[in-house]
């Protein structure tokens, strides 16, 4: 098993990759408080997830490696139902985890859950530009190039233009 729900008991654990992949992560991410690391901040994100879970907005999981070990997320959000069944995903792992096949092995098992279990049509992902390593692992699952987003999400503190991928479920 690659990924699975994640639960309150995983605050601790996330909060200490995310502490220590803080560097690693920061050119990919929004800017992010102290507060954000802690387990404190992390099982409240958690409770949220969980609720948006219930209502059907989104599907928090954790990557695990074959160990047991947490080891990133994956997410899929926005899932939008009706005549679009749609839904974005986004994932990242620890960077002494990376080039092991994790974050494309959780891709292949969300994409499952996406297509399998809620029945969606289309998988959206967005990437930096320059974030080759995960345009590489959408190209493995079959995601196609659609579109530029440009000033689309504000990461590592400024607005940044990124590229739009989608899989549909044919």
């Amino acid at each position: 098993m690659l990924t699975r729900l994640v639960t309150s008991d995983d605050a601790a654990a996330i909060a200490s990759l995310l502490s220590a992949n803080r560097a690693f992560l920061s050119p990919w991410d929004p800017e992010r408080s102290d507060a954000y690391f802690t387990v404190d901040a992390q099982r409240t994100l958690i409770s949220t997830q969980l609720a948006d879970f219930a209502l059907g907005a989104l599907v928090p999981h954790v990557i695990v490696s074959s160990s047991g070990e947490l080891v990133g997320r994956i997410t899929l959000n926005t899932i939008v139902r009706g005549p679009f069944q749609s839904c974005a995903v986004g994932y990242w792992v620890g960077e002494s985890y990376g080039g092991q096949g994790l974050a494309s092995g959780a891709l292949a098992s969300i994409i499952k859950v996406a297509f399998g279990e809620l029945g969606l049509h289309r998988i959206e992902a967005a990437t930096l530009l320059h974030n080759e390593r995960s345009k590489r692992v959408l190209a493995k699952h079959g995601f196609v190039r659609f579109g530029l987003a440009p000033r689309y999400l504000k990461i590592a503190g400024a607005w940044q233009d990124m590229e739009l991928f989608q899989l549909l479920n044919e």
